[in-house]
């Protein structure tokens, strides 16, 4: 049967991520992707002058009343970058005006990374925040994002497997919801998730070898993968580690190319990404 999800971010027109990343990548692994768009930008933030800007915030409810009139369904409600207090209360209704028994709500709460909130945001959105995840059928967030929703200090580096654990059976007391944790390290030269499946209360790793390179857009690739590995019937764990595999291939065949600085070239490795999933034939 074929699955219609739908994901809610903002679409940068030049850069590889969010918007411009999920459809591509959700779409190739068999799954109608829908989108609605909080905001149109001419590229991305980072390293790129004089954009363009355009906050779409006032029709997120318009297109959603049009999809209700419509009696569109989906199966799966993924959320990326979003920008205001008013974009989370829409999405925070629509989540509630669009769910059934049987979907999957994934949010990636982007707004941190490296110990430090996003330009723009507070720890008032950071809060606000922590209330949509309440909704989420899985949570996604990296290491800084998860210090923040909890109200806890980030720590960088140093910590075992005890202080994941606690960290993860923290969002116990803001969701129902299954967390993946990025960006999780316990040994030099390896990166990866930490994966805390609520239902059987089972907490497992996966690793990489860790790339010492930074380039854009990595984030919204492991979640757009994550997400339709996920709705296409894999595990927490096997989407997970689809996703780190696929994030990894992605950089590996950007560097090298320092005309390439501002994303990381996962159009060519999507033949990739549909073998592992097993939609090669």
């Amino acid at each position: 049967m074929n699955k219609r999800l739908v994901t809610i971010q903002d679409i940068s027109c030049v850069g590889q991520c969010s918007l411009t990343v999920a459809l591509p990548i959700i779409s190739a692994m068999g799954i109608e992707c829908c989108v609605l768009p909080t905001a149109v930008l001419s590229t991305h933030t980072a390293g790129f002058t004089n954009y363009t800007f355009m906050d779409l915030t006032d029709e997120i409810p318009r297109i959603s009343a049009h999809w209700k009139k419509e009696k569109i369904g989906f199966d799966a409600i993924y959320t990326g970058y979003i920008g205001s207090f008013d974009q989370i209360a829409h999405i925070s209704n629509i989540i509630k005006d669009f769910w059934h028994e049987g979907i999957k709500v994934v949010i990636d709460p982007v707004m941190a990374d490296k110990g430090q909130l996003y330009k723009g945001f507070t720890m008032e959105f950071a809060r606000a925040m922590s209330q949509l995840i309440s909704q989420a059928d899985v949570v996604v967030p990296n290491m800084t994002e998860a210090s923040f929703l909890l109200g806890v200090d980030y720590v960088e580096s140093g910590y075992d497997k005890a202080y994941i654990e606690r960290l993860l059976r923290s969002f116990d007391r803001l969701t129902t919801a299954d967390v993946v944790l990025t960006g999780v390290s316990f040994e030099q030269g390896k990166l990866g998730i930490a994966v805390y499946d609520r239902q059987r209360d089972n907490i497992s790793y996966y690793f990489q070898d860790r790339i010492d390179v930074e380039m854009h857009g990595t984030g919204d690739v492991w979640a757009s993968s994550f997400t339709g590995a996920l709705l296409s019937g894999l595990s927490l764990m096997e989407a997970g580690q689809v996703a780190v595999d696929y994030t990894v291939e992605c950089i590996k065949r950007t560097m090298g190319d320092k005309s390439h600085w501002y994303g990381v070239k996962f159009e060519q490795a999507i033949p990739y990404l549909i073998k592992r999933i097993g939609l090669d034939g």
